[in-house]
């Protein structure tokens, strides 16, 4: 349903990250929608929000796109549940990251800290790498994958 009698807001075009124009909207977007090409959404001004985009490169949080009607809608993180994990110990730290990426999980990467989304198997493992544990709401932004940016190896 249209917002006051305009049209939806469709978009094709993303800008990045920086963007001087003013803001029309923004959407709220969690881990798993920043993944999809396809979205119908409601922007915080209560207008529709159509999202057509290529598959496979995820939406960044804050990145900025452009409606069909030369409109700027900003995205924001979604505050979800995620499990964190952190250590002091760099080898251990580094393991807990080979084996998350070995069962292709989804992990936001810090200094020494990691967040995936909560699940019971995987964090007992963490646990018994030696990393802490604990549950916590926050905006997960998780690595986005080595080719997602269009580099291939020749």
């Amino acid at each position: 349903m249209a917002y006051r009698g305009e049209k939806n807001l469709d978009i094709y075009t993303r800008l990045g990250t920086h963007c001087h124009d003013d803001v029309h909207t923004r959407v709220t977007l969690d881990a798993d929608q920043r993944e999809r090409g396809r979205l119908k959404l409601t922007g915080e001004n209560g207008e529709e929000v159509r999202v057509f985009l290529e598959r496979g490169k995820p939406l960044l949080v804050g990145e900025y796109l452009r409606s069909e009607c030369d409109k700027i809608i900003q995205v924001v993180g979604a505050v979800e549940s995620v499990a964190h994990a952190s250590c002091d110990d760099w080898a251990a730290f580094s393991k807990a990251c080979y084996h998350l990426g070995n069962r292709h999980t989804k992990v936001e990467v810090g200094e020494r800290w990691l967040r995936i989304k909560p699940d019971h198997v995987l964090e007992e493992m963490l646990h018994l790498l030696g990393l802490v544990v604990t549950h916590e709401e926050a905006v997960f932004n998780p690595e986005s994958g080595a080719y997602s940016h269009g580099h291939h190896h020749h």
